[in-house]
């Protein structure tokens, strides 16, 4: 039962950030499981189990408070869904920790950006339809294999391509349940048919992922109307903040400075 409050708690301030922000409730979450001990593998399955119910909770209060780019939505939808069901199957089956520096080095270097372009100013602009397919590939991957990716990855890449933040975030947070739902469905195929042979207490963490659930969808309704009170310059400095502090935080876990 404490398990189950303190994750209440995990969930309710990751998923208002992820809500508000397009990104942190997948790292926030995979964070404090693995600082609990919980292998990578079962604590990325975890969380997207989560997931599933927050980010439909909060794809809802995006489309009502209308921060969805239906276009964009799409396409990044499709590639997330390829990109997820891809990296959670060589995830079952390796240690995911292989790419995590690419991760940080990519994730500080779109941070530094948004943060130069919030300075700058930002001039909300269309994005070409030709990459958002390819970036939700990658996104979908990397939040799959990571635990927790598919927000820094690409809310920041479209912020930092000069997208309206409100937009960015809510198209992406809209896409998210569907990355979430295929992610979520190749662990369970990996678990049931022996891929996953290295599958460690899944069950054991189920109030843990209960806590997530409760938190998160009692968080999510706030998300879309924090959205789109907040101007996009103070969301554009957010979001780069958010993404520079991210990859310092897995910069010093990589050498072990924490």
């Amino acid at each position: 039962m404490d398990d189950l409050i303190l994750f209440s708690l995990v969930g309710f301030a990751a998923q208002l950030v992820d809500g508000a922000l397009g990104m942190a409730y997948g790292v926030v979450s995979s964070t404090v499981l693995l600082a609990f001990g919980v292998p990578p593998a079962t604590a990325s399955a975890s969380v997207h189990a989560a997931e599933v119910f927050t980010t439909a909770a909060s794809a809802g209060s995006h489309v009502v408070h209308r921060n969805v780019n239906w276009k964009l939505f799409g396409l990044l939808a499709v590639g997330g869904v390829i990109g997820g069901v891809v990296g959670a199957y060589i995830l079952s089956s390796i240690d995911g920790n292989v790419i995590k520096p690419f991760i940080v080095l990519y994730l500080a270097g779109m941070g530094l950006l948004i943060l130069w372009k919030a300075w700058r100013g930002v001039r909300p602009r269309e994005i070409s339809s030709k990459w958002p397919l390819p970036l939700g590939v990658v996104g979908g991957f990397m939040d799959a294999v990571g635990g927790g990716g598919w927000g820094p990855t690409v809310t920041s890449t479209l912020v930092g391509s000069g997208a309206s933040a409100r937009t960015a975030i809510g198209t992406v947070n809209t896409a998210e349940f569907f990355v979430t739902v295929a992610i979520s469905a190749t662990f369970v195929w990996a678990l049931v048919t022996g891929h996953w042979s290295e599958a460690e207490g899944v069950l054991d963490h189920v109030w843990a992922v209960t806590g997530l659930i409760i938190g998160g969808v009692l968080a999510a309704p706030l998300a879309g109307w924090i959205t789109k009170i907040v101007p996009v310059r103070a969301l554009t400095w957010i979001v780069g903040v958010l993404v520079v502090l991210l990859a310092g935080y897995q910069a010093a876990k990589l050498f072990k400075l924490i």
